[in-house]
């Protein structure tokens, strides 16, 4: 399998919307709440699980950092549900994605890097590749569906794709 290089592009809300949002306090004007002991940031994302009788659920992961330069090999895919990950820790992790529909292309994939506050929501069907961490061992809040059906599809690239070292 050959490969090609994947370079990350930071996060930015207007380069993730065709697959999804991102979760961040950046731009959000908060409501004070809990007598002015809390600023809530409201409506960060659209959550969807309830088709075909899902519902939603709350998971942690704890991810292994892997070391670059990384292939990427595989992509996956949730028909079903959105899926959001929030980071429980301040450490910059990629993120690959592919538009949604039939199998990707290679040259459509693109990588972002969060700015390690950032958290990101899937849309239903985006390709994506499994959440991997740089530094360490890394905790994320993941919010998914859970239910009847298969969710998730798995799609092996023709020709993987490195994200190189720094």
């Amino acid at each position: 399998m050959n490969s090609d290089h994947l370079v990350l592009e930071p996060l930015t809300a207007e380069a993730f919307a065709p697959f999804g949002e991102v979760i961040q306090r950046q731009g959000v004007t908060p409501e004070s709440i809990n007598y002015g002991r809390t600023q809530k940031f409201a409506d960060l994302a659209r959550i969807e699980t309830a088709e075909e009788g899902g519902e939603t659920s709350v998971h942690l992961y704890r991810s292994q950092a892997v070391t670059l330069p990384f292939l990427i090999e595989r992509l996956e895919r949730h028909s079903l549900g959105s899926q959001a990950f929030m980071p429980l820790h301040q450490q910059p992790f990629p993120v690959i994605v592919a538009p949604p529909g039939g199998d990707p292309e290679v040259q459509a994939i693109r990588g972002f890097i969060t700015n390690g506050e950032q958290g990101i929501n899937l849309h239903k069907g985006v390709w994506h590749h499994y959440q991997v961490s740089l530094a360490g061992i890394c905790d994320y809040l993941v919010i998914d569906r859970k239910g009847p059906h298969n969710n998730c599809e798995e799609w092996v690239l023709d020709q993987a794709l490195m994200i190189p070292a720094p």
